[in-house]
């Protein structure tokens, strides 16, 4: 092994410890900047597509609640949660309040719309949108505690 690998894995004497090595090598090679970047494209990603479709699609999406049983007049607000929320993620701009605001919103319309189905394709694939939003909200929290990372508009302007 070269030396610099050697001195990764043999910091502290956890040699054998893989969250130990995965954490030195990450945090000393400077990669950690780039995966939280990475990480948080990842998550805004999602919101973005979605705000966008109900951009495009603000009729089918205004029908599509209503016969859920959720007024239509909100679309406006889930419009600016999602599409909004995305794009503070893109960035990094007020990263961990976004990141809270969409984490809620994602639990909210797991239990609002994934639940149940006609059939049993329905409620399977009712339930994977269920835990997927779960999941989601799992890592906004994550992102609220830990913040953007030093590549977002959060870092410099803290600076």
């Amino acid at each position: 092994m070269s030396s610099s690998i050697n001195k990764h894995l043999n910091k502290g004497g956890n040699m054998f410890n893989p969250n130990v090595v995965v954490k030195n090598i990450v945090t000393q090679s400077g990669a950690d900047s780039f995966i939280s970047l990475i990480a948080r494209l990842l998550i805004a990603y999602i919101f973005l597509v979605a705000g966008w479709g109900k951009i495009t699609g603000y009729a089918a999406t205004a029908g599509y609640m209503e016969a859920m049983g959720v007024p239509a007049g909100i679309l406006p607000l889930v419009i600016l949660v999602e599409f909004g929320g995305g794009l503070a993620l893109l960035f990094g701009f007020q990263a961990r309040f976004a990141a809270f605001g969409l984490g809620i919103f994602s639990i909210l319309t797991a239990f609002l719309f994934h639940q149940g189905g006609a059939d049993a394709a329905a409620q399977y694939n009712n339930g994977i949108h269920f835990m997927k939003n779960l999941a989601m909200a799992g890592g906004l929290f994550f992102l609220m505690l830990h913040g953007a990372g030093r590549i977002s508009l959060d870092h410099a302007i803290e600076k």
